[in-house]
């Protein structure tokens, strides 16, 4: 049996893998996340690995249009060597670009970011978490000083008093994490959930607000505005550990309940129901999840939370504070170590001359030819081709189905002079590639995730990948080779963990204390860990927070429309999201029988009035547009939605994919695309029923 963690959400609960003839089998394993617990995905993990559409060779196209083939390594390697070559060398350095993704594991994210800076100079490198995490965090850096999913462990969650949860559907994305919830309901706790849809976790909640999408920052200066009226906020931790609460106090003036409630769609008397449960509360947590981040204002909606939290004094003491429950499997570790445009190793910035020059020490290379900050994701992805990026390495992700307004995105992979992909399937992104690179999976090598609490965590191989087969970290190394830079790059992923160590330390996400050894020995370890004799750090923020003097900061920020509201052509809006047996892109999931089965094609779902208002039923197909694009959908009805509203997943690509749809407008500090708000129309398709047409 090999102890090591699933592969998919950033619960990464633990379990262990048994190899038999010809087969993998999966065992929960107790571990401090999962407590033994496994969702469907999880334990289903493992049907991927001998999949009949696992890729076992490289691929490459003749010519633009023409079929994949097989190929060797050698030649494949020397394609992509000499394709990044001359790309540079006609169009410069910033003409390549790299993209990778929140899965990829500490020490793949680690390479590849120095990869693209050291091996190809380019500024031209970020990652599909800027579409996930990329607001909470750029929040909890200016209100917090420092940005780790949550600042204490998840088993915290279970004994606070009073919790304010917005956004996220736990009991479908992350089951196993219900745990705890469901222990603070028996214990006595209260729960609010904000969400625009009766989901199953708003439907445990002591109380759930289903707000208009898009309206968070008046919801939570509205409770605001009410625990200053009722005297609920705490002076005294206002006044001791936090600063800029007077411009907070003045804005939030204008949030009376009633204004708050043509704002939000909530009813007064709920908005004054849950400012008193979380001001009246021992302790209290505010944790907020994609909904209220991924907006066009999601770095100051993040921060209308936060402001909540402070102005209570529910932060900074135990069984309280702020958390962000992060999404993908490695969505923590994967922004930490350089993958982003604008990070280097250790959360550190690329754009400050001394954490440039320790990272250049531990790499063995000028400060000065490392290149300035580059493109967020999908500004990257929008400046592919003539002019811009010609040349692009896709590692871990599938940008076709998984980027906003993706049929604009397909059009700019297609203007690409080359576009490399290394991966594990055939996904629709690598079936444009002019390179496809077979990968090996989660099971089949060795490295170190960072998962939603701050846990550095151990995935042991337990098998050898096919034959043909390498990892990602052989192929990164293998191209620094051809590019001239080998001996800069090791490939063990040990190795790699004890480079990545010396780069962090000092750095605000400080991993040199760390090693495989304690991993395995301590059921993983809390960064901040600066020395080996170094117990971690569970909880954060109990004698300061991470800011120059010490104090949580207030933000006055102020509700302002989405990017796109409902208008006569496009009277809805439109939310996206998961369900419970797939997961992000589907590349993975839709491959495996017993999850296919559970949800077998994308779908819409509309609130029953609306739906027979536009003469809908239950199973028919329905076109789903915006002014970006169309999707063809199943309907599915239920009044758990509001009437306003229509929600759709993600995890499907071709007619079905509802990204074809989805708002690129941006946060202007985060770069996160809108994907949680945008304007659509519903039409019922009047051509033959032909399911075939939105199948995976």
């Amino acid at each position: 049996m090999t102890a090591t963690h699933c592969p998919y959400c950033a619960l990464q609960c633990g379990m262990e893998l048994a190899p038999h003839v010809g087969s993998i089998t999966v065992a929960p394993r107790m571990f401090p996340t999962n407590n033994g617990g496994l969702c469907q995905k999880g334990w289903t993990s493992a049907d991927l690995l001998d999949h009949p559409d696992r890729i076992t060779t490289p691929l490459v196209r003749d010519a633009k249009g023409g079929p994949l083939r097989p190929a060797s390594w050698e030649e494949a390697l020397a394609r992509v060597s000499a394709g990044l070559l001359s790309t540079q060398q006609h169009h410069g350095q910033q003409a390549v670009g790299v993209f990778g993704g929140g899965g990829l594991t500490n020490e793949k994210a680690y390479l590849l970011g120095k990869f693209a800076r050291v091996a190809l100079r380019t500024p031209n490198i970020d990652y599909n978490g800027r579409f996930c995490m990329s607001s909470a965090a750029a929040a909890s850096i200016r209100a917090l000083g420092m940005d780790r999913g949550l600042p204490f462990p998840l088993a915290d969650i279970a004994h606070t008093d009073a919790i304010l949860l917005i956004g996220s559907n736990a009991a479908a994305t992350m089951p196993p994490v219900m745990q705890y919830f469901d222990a603070q309901l028996q214990r006595g706790g209260r729960l609010i959930v904000v969400d625009p849809r009766a989901t199953p976790t708003a439907k445990k909640a002591t109380l759930h607000i289903q707000l208009t999408p898009g309206s968070d920052i008046a919801l939570a200066h509205g409770l605001l505005h009410i625990a200053l009226r009722d005297g609920l906020v705490d002076e005294a931790f206002i006044a001791g550990r936090t600063s800029g609460f007077a411009e907070l106090r003045r804005v939030v003036g204008a949030y009376w309940p009633e204004r708050v409630e043509r704002l939000t769609g909530v009813p007064v008397r709920q908005l004054e129901q849950a400012a008193h449960i979380l001001g009246e509360a021992s302790t209290a947590m505010v944790l907020t999840a994609r909904g209220p981040e991924q907006q066009s204002k999601g770095v100051d909606t993040v921060l209308s939370y936060i402001n909540l939290a402070l102005a209570l004094g529910k932060a900074g003491r135990p069984l309280c504070g702020y958390g962000c429950l992060t999404g993908q499997g490695n969505g923590q570790g994967g922004r930490e170590h350089g993958q982003k445009a604008d990070q280097l190793p250790g959360y550190r910035s690329l754009a400050n001359p001394a954490h440039r020059a320790h990272v250049a020490r531990v790499w063995g290379t000028d400060p000065e030819l490392l290149p300035p900050p580059g493109r967020s994701a999908y500004e990257l992805l929008d400046a592919l081709g003539p002019g811009g990026v010609r040349a692009l390495l896709v590692f871990g992700s599938n940008i076709v189905v998984s980027a906003p307004n993706a049929g604009h995105i397909r059009q700019r992979l297609e203007s690409l002079d080359m576009l490399v992909v290394a991966d594990m399937v055939l996904s629709e992104t690598a079936a444009m590639a002019d390179v496809v690179l077979p990968t090996a999976q989660w099971a089949e090598e060795t490295g170190t995730m960072t998962n939603l609490e701050g846990r550095v965590l151990l995935r042991q191989a337990a098998c050898r990948p096919p034959e043909g087969v390498r990892t990602d970290t052989e192929i990164i190394a293998a191209l620094a080779a051809a590019l001239g830079c080998g001996d800069m790059f090791p490939h063990e992923p040990e190795a790699i963990f004890h480079e990545l160590r010396a780069a962090s330390a000092g750095g605000v996400a400080d991993y040199s204390g760390i090693t495989y050894q304690r991993i395995a020995a301590e059921d993983g370890v809390f960064w901040p860990c600066p020395a080996p004799d170094h117990p971690g750090t569970p909880r954060l923020f109990f004698d300061r927070f991470a800011t120059d003097d010490g104090l949580a900061r207030f933000h006055a920020v102020e509700h302002r429309p989405a990017a796109e509201e409902p208008s006569a052509a496009f009277p809805l809006i439109l939310t996206t999201g998961r369900v419970m047996a797939q997961y992000q892109s589907g590349a993975q999931t839709r491959r495996i029988a017993a999850l296919a089965k559970a949800e077998p094609q994308p779908f819409v779902e509309l609130h029953p009035a609306l739906a027979a208002s536009l003469g809908i039923a239950s199973g028919d197909l329905v076109v789903v547009a915006s002014s970006r694009g169309r999707a063809t959908l199943r309907a599915r009805l239920s009044p758990d939605i509001r009437m306003d509203t229509v929600f759709a997943p993600f995890h499907w690509g071709g007619a079905g994919s509802i990204n074809l749809l989805t708002s690129p407008a941006l946060d202007p500090i985060s770069r996160m695309p809108e994907f949680k708000v945008c304007a659509v129309r519903v039409e019922k398709l009047t051509l033959p029923d032909d399911s075939s047409s939105v199948s995976a």
